[in-house]
């Protein structure tokens, strides 16, 4: 799975401390949903989604390869 994270926060002019605080994790969690090294549970991806205010399918999708 891949997600729009890190644009998303670009976008948003957002740290990743910033965007931990908003969403209620650590920033190492960010960094590591950022790099794909951390799929996030299904609530931590709808507030992810919400504080960005997009739908979750807009913010995580999968890869080509279904992985």
């Amino acid at each position: 799975m891949e997600n729009r994270i890190r644009v998303l926060r670009a976008e948003r002019r957002w740290s990743q401390a910033e965007l931990a605080a908003k969403v209620g994790v650590s920033r190492q969690a960010v960094i590591a949903i950022e790099s794909g090294r951390y799929d996030p549970s299904l609530p931590l991806a709808f507030k992810l989604a919400r504080v960005f205010d997009r739908a979750i399918e807009d913010v995580f999708f999968m890869t080509s390869n279904g992985a």
